[in-house]
């Protein structure tokens, strides 16, 4: 039975745009209270203007070390508490590994891995104070399989879902919830790098996700009596051959 969100307060990263937006949409549907993290002010400023005043915009740019540092601070003097952490924020890369260069690398795996793991590692003792919260990490169905035209960001993603599913267990006896949604390829500007042609087939063969339908999963995920755990959903676009 779904348990309500009403009045909780959540964090999402990667807010301003995709699956960050979508979630940041039904969440506040939910009743709930949402910063939304994200390095484009600009975007930032507009969407909390328009998605209201239970919409709390929150600069910070991930790839920079102090900046990822002092987020959850700033948070906190924003709002009493953080119930829910969502970290979605992420990039991506497509193509033979030898047609990407070591910089692009740098700043995929530093976004995808190491600030997960530190805004993780950042909201645990506030969590573990209050002896609750829910982490959920968007993954992809390529931490599930290795896909061969997307090496990094596979081995990215690879890498974030043994994260999460040590942090289930570390925490899961503080009542914190650890969990991942992992989608497959989702209408969002991370799919720029992707082949054209396997793009193009993609949108032909309806192979492709909207956000919403990701967001439907946190969602879900997040209304479970406090007794369950969805350690990961996997979301696949029916069509989608893999």
């Amino acid at each position: 039975m779904a348990q309500s969100l009403q009045g909780k307060v959540a964090v999402v990263t990667g807010a301003a745009s995709g699956i960050g937006l979508a979630t940041t949409r039904a969440l506040l549907e939910a009743g709930v209270q949402v910063v939304m993290v994200d390095y484009n002010q600009d975007a930032l400023s507009q969407l909390t203007t328009e998605l209201g005043a239970n919409a709390i915009a929150q600069h910070t740019n991930l790839l920079d070390a102090d900046s990822c540092a002092t987020m959850v601070p700033e948070i906190l003097q924003k709002v009493d508490h953080i119930d829910i952490l969502h970290c979605n924020a992420g990039s991506y890369i497509g193509g033979d590994l030898t047609e990407t260069d070591t910089a692009t690398i740098d700043r995929m795996l530093n976004l995808n891995v190491n600030a997960v793991m530190k805004n993780v590692r950042d909201v645990i003792p506030h969590m573990q104070e209050r002896k609750t919260g829910d982490i959920i990490v968007t993954a992809s169905v390529a931490g599930h399989m290795p896909i061969q035209w997307e090496p990094v960001y596979s081995g990215s993603k690879w890498a974030i879902t043994c994260f999460v599913q040590t942090m289930r267990r570390q925490l899961n006896k503080h009542g914190i919830r650890v969990a991942q949604v992992s989608p497959g390829p989702v209408v969002s500007a991370l799919l720029a790098d992707w082949p054209e042609e396997n793009l193009r087939k993609a949108k032909e063969n309806g192979a492709l996700l909207d956000p919403e339908e990701v967001s439907d999963a946190v969602i879900y995920m997040l209304s479970r009596p406090r007794t369950v755990t969805i350690r990961d959903m996997i979301v696949l676009p029916t069509n989608f051959d893999i």
